[in-house]
């Protein structure tokens, strides 16, 4: 133990004094800045509309688990990652492996998978030959295919990079190549936000030194987007995207540049949100509307209030619509419609770019003390009866696991493992990984 008693105390008294300063800290706060969003506007342009009205729900776990679940066919797709790797030849390189799992289990469903390879390399000799189209393999089950990125689209942000085509690709396309298979009337999640927003992002912004903008597969993976969003609006399909560690900014950052009276204590938009959904922070004003608490299955007790232990419910609030403005004002919009339109990119698409935009809601699982976010098309989420549908379901999944278990099992199909990263650097015999020391100094404390 590095840490001795006495450092130990001096750490508390410290930590202490930080504590202390936010002992006075409003529980209204919250709730006022919540009533804001009901339609919130910047510059006038409304950033931020409440679908419907503006509430906070909450759930009793037990009792909603009792019920029926809205969708009993579920899939859900996650991609696993090498994560990107560094050579010694000035490779960078990144695996992605995109995998569907269902509930009940349908290992035909399992064993599909696509693989895509993104690479980079800042030589102008190299010639890496990428794929003109998919390499099946496993009887046509298995669909592979090699991605570049050409030196002079890139001065910096190379691992992000290959690591967003990578895994963007790979999803975008394994959902599309698995769209057809999936029973009618199911419910799919995806793992993470609906839109590749990364890949968005540095595609309108104006950087000599990230030049992906003309990237073909680049161009090719906010295509791929649209079509998938275009099958589940077609078929009325409910989709959801389940963000597990979201880190948005948007909300508070347009809430300050409103300069309301009152302080704001928060910067990322979750920990508003998880101050907002614990009652015990909060507090749980009586009546339901903007500060009360509505019960969605009735049996809570008064007006929503439920004084059990923190695993007996979960709160959540109305959707939300984001129409305009993403990423400040470098996109008009939330859909890959808006990054098409800034680069003169003009995407197919079948509905209204208004069906595009994104939708989301939040919740908070006071068992894990945790924040979710889950978003969706706003061609689905206009609809009142398929809007409560897809709450319902949400609710149901995580009243059951805690986490939606579907999600889980996609999560183990898709994950490469430390063993199989470590297998896969030695298929490369011209080059040597690229080790600095922390990789010798703390690689045997990594995960499996």
């Amino acid at each position: 133990m590095t840490l001795e008693p006495v450092h130990m105390h001096k750490i508390s008294e410290l930590a202490e004094r930080i504590d202390r300063s936010f002992e006075l800290d409003d529980p209204k706060t919250a709730a006022a800045i919540y009533k804001l969003l009901e339609e919130l506007k910047v510059d006038g342009k409304v950033i931020l509309k409440a679908v419907d009205r503006l509430f906070r729900g909450m759930v009793r776990t037990e009792l909603m688990a009792q019920g029926e679940d809205p969708y009993p066919v579920t899939y859900a797709c996650d991609s696993g990652s090498t994560n990107p790797r560094t050579y010694d030849s000035g490779l960078f390189v990144d695996f992605c492996h995109c995998g569907l799992a269902a509930t009940p289990t349908d290992l035909d469903i399992q064993r599909c998978r696509t693989i895509v390879c993104a690479a980079y390399s800042s030589s102008q000799k190299i010639s890496m030959r990428a794929t003109s189209g998919w390499e099946t393999f496993d009887e046509g089950l298995g669909r592979a295919k090699l991605v570049t990125i050409a030196p002079d689209e890139l001065k910096r942000k190379a691992p992000d990079m290959v690591h967003s085509f990578a895994m963007y690709l790979a999803e975008s396309e394994h959902l599309l190549f698995m769209k057809d298979r999936l029973e009618p009337e199911s419910f799919f999640i995806m793992d993470g936000p609906i839109y590749p927003k990364q890949l968005m992002y540095w595609m309108v912004l104006d950087d000599d030194e990230v030049r992906i903008r003309q990237n073909p597969d680049a161009r090719k993976i906010l295509q791929n987007y649209i079509d998938v969003m275009d099958h589940f609006l077609e078929k009325k399909s409910p989709v959801i995207g389940f963000v597990k560690n979201p880190t948005d900014m948007q909300i508070m950052d347009s809430v300050r540049k409103r300069k309301e009276a009152f302080d704001l204590p928060w910067l990322l938009d979750a920990q508003f949100f998880r101050n907002l959904l614990s009652p015990d922070k909060a507090g749980r004003a009586s009546g339901n509307g903007h500060n009360g608490w509505n019960s969605n299955n009735g049996n809570n007790g008064k007006n929503g209030h439920y004084n059990g232990p923190r695993s007996a419910y979960i709160t959540y609030t109305n959707w939300f619509l984001q129409p305009n403005r993403f990423y400040e004002r470098m996109l008009n919009g939330t859909s890959p419609l808006a990054a098409g339109d800034m680069i003169q990119q003009k995407l197919r698409h079948r509905f209204s770019p208004e069906d595009y935009a994104l939708c989301f809601f939040m919740l908070y699982v006071p068992s894990k003390d945790v924040v979710f976010k889950v978003e969706a098309p706003y061609g689905l989420i206009k609809d009142d009866s398929l809007r409560m549908q897809i709450t319902k379901k949400v609710l149901f999944d995580l009243s059951l696991h805690g986490f939606p278990l579907t999600l889980t099992k996609a999560d183990h199909l898709a994950k490469i493992r430390k063993v199989e990263r470590q297998e896969i650097d030695k298929f490369f015999e011209n080059m040597s990984p690229d080790i600095t020391y922390n990789d010798t100094r703390w690689g045997k404390f990594n995960e499996i």
